[in-house]
């Protein structure tokens, strides 16, 4: 192997376990402080653009149990519960338990009020189908780090383990 290549090459694994040793917890942190801002926004009337959305499919979801106010507080003592669990590393089956219920909650005005979410259905999402089809990524995320809540660990591959 030519000068160049090693050094990409050593690069490349330093590169890779170091990734694969803080990936997780960079993740972890970075969902919760996500869904801490938002939920903590929650708190604030008229600061969350999900707000009279959130609040709508709640009250459609529990029949009109819930008035709108009441929805959007449980929701943001939820998301918010979500990102502190998740930026503490504290409780993590319980919090993901919380992010999965809540991710089943926000995919539902795809179909509650696909008017709202899309402009033409089911190809051209609005910004709140946008918003809302974007949870995709958080639910991977969520999968990943429940990977690791029995100690599941990312390694780099083996070769480059090897090589170290």
């Amino acid at each position: 192997m030519n000068p160049p290549a090693r050094i990409f090459d050593r690069v490349d694994i330093a590169l890779t376990t170091w990734m694969a040793a803080n990936g997780i917890t960079i993740l972890r942190l970075s969902l919760g402080l996500v869904f801490l801002w938002f939920g903590v926004l929650k708190f604030f009337p008229g600061q969350s653009p999900a707000q009279n959305l959130a609040a709508e499919t709640i009250h459609q979801l529990t029949f009109g149990f819930l008035p709108p106010g009441t929805a959007v507080f449980i929701l943001a003592v939820w998301e918010s519960l979500i990102g502190l669990g998740l930026l503490l590393g504290v409780y993590l089956r319980a919090t993901l338990l919380l992010l999965w219920v809540q991710m089943i909650g926000t995919i539902t005005p795809l179909f509650l009020f696909p008017e709202i979410c899309f402009q033409q259905f089911p190809f051209v999402p609005t910004l709140e189908g946008q918003y809302i089809i974007k949870n995709v990524v958080l639910v991977s995320a969520g999968l990943v780090i429940g990977a690791t809540v029995r100690g599941g660990r990312l390694t780099p591959s083996a070769a480059a383990a090897e090589r170290a």
